[in-house]
């Protein structure tokens, strides 16, 4: 069928369209994340009134971290003083709204939409806190492509993935310089983070892992000028990236996209999908092993180019105008590979691909 008169329920080999009062919700969810200037990092927990042996009064918030530890934290005091009911009544509204979006998150993952689990969304709720994805550090990699997914209003196959992606074009614009390294905006969330050594130890760590047996780490990237791959500083986080091939391209034009778990929402920057899609054209070029990875790689490009040339027709074309020309060859190649996921079901995707 042609895409022009495609239902908004079209369901391809590719993927399924969410129906349109799920997309409602979500537009709803994402409005109430743009609101927050800060999101609990793990469980909203509750709020309660403590008393210590001298009789003092106090407010402490007792929650689930990013680890899944039970916490509690003084909050203010004496019980009763304007300033600490304030305070106190500020944490019980963010409890309440907090709670209140929980039973719409849990509908739209029953429905498809892609969630967060819980070390991935109290890392990128931490970063959030932190002014990392307002100050321009970019969310990419399969958690990206799991947003991208939603924010498009489509289901695709399910992702698995225990890495998480932070690049950074250029220097980020913090209003001011954080205090916190980026190793301690990741610990901030109670999941043990240490730095994972190169193989080369004389060059500064670009990972972060969690602690122990845990495969769960946090890679911080920067583009590189050529295709090498070397390590770079990135003094406003206090910390090193790697320097990636093709990353400049994908890091020129981002957006702030809703980011869902169980545990909440926030708002994290993501690349524009059609960007998105063609590096990851690009980068399945580059896989050494050329196995499992860059068939992935493949797969979410496909995908997202099909949802584009359905939806948004002119955005592959435009995206494409803008590729360097030294990776043409490259892409090309890359092209020619996810053919047969396009060229029937998803013909003006591939004409578009095919004309540029």
């Amino acid at each position: 069928m042609p895409a022009l008169y495609r239902s908004p329920l079209y369901r391809s080999p590719l993927y399924r369209s969410h129906l349109p009062a799920l997309m409602v919700l979500f537009a709803d969810l994402e409005n109430h994340a743009r609101a927050q200037a800060r999101v609990f990092v793990g469980t909203a927990g509750s709020l309660l009134e403590r008393s210590n042996a001298d009789g003092f009064r106090f407010y402490a918030h007792q929650f689930y971290d990013g680890d899944g530890k039970k916490r509690e934290r003084y909050l203010a005091g004496p019980v009763g003083t304007h300033a600490a009911d304030a305070l106190a009544e500020e944490l019980r509204i963010a409890i309440a709204e907090t709670r209140s979006a929980a039973s719409s998150l849990r509908l739209l993952g029953r429905e498809g939409f892609a969630l967060a689990d819980t070390r991935t969304y109290a890392t990128l709720a931490s970063l959030h806190n932190h002014g990392v994805f307002q100050a321009g550090g970019v969310l990419i990699g399969s958690h990206a492509y799991g947003l991208l997914l939603n924010q498009l209003g489509v289901a695709g196959a399910a992702y698995a993935t225990e890495d998480i992606d932070i690049a950074r074009r250029e220097k980020l614009a913090f209003p001011a310089l954080p205090e916190a390294s980026f190793l301690q905006m990741l610990q901030s969330t109670g999941i043990p983070f240490v730095e994972f050594p190169q193989l080369d130890v004389r060059q500064p760590s670009t990972s972060f892992k969690e602690r122990g047996r845990s495969r769960f780490h946090v890679d911080l990237l920067v583009p590189s000028a050529g295709e090498d791959f070397q390590v770079v500083a990135v003094p406003e986080l206090q910390a090193h990236a790697t320097a990636l091939p093709y990353l400049a391209y994908l890091l020129a034009d981002s957006a702030m996209s809703l980011l869902m778990a169980r545990e909440g929402c926030c708002m994290v920057r993501v690349p524009l999908p059609e960007r998105f899609a063609l590096h990851k054209l690009m980068v399945s070029q580059l896989r050494t092993d050329r196995g499992g990875k860059s068939a992935k790689d493949l797969f979410q490009a496909a995908v997202l180019l099909a949802v584009l040339g359905d939806r948004h027709p002119g955005a592959i074309d435009e995206a494409l105008r803008r590729v360097p020309l030294s990776v043409l060859g490259r892409l090309q190649c890359a092209v020619g590979q996810v053919r047969p996921l396009l060229e029937n079901d998803h013909a003006r995707a591939w004409e578009e691909l095919n004309a540029a």
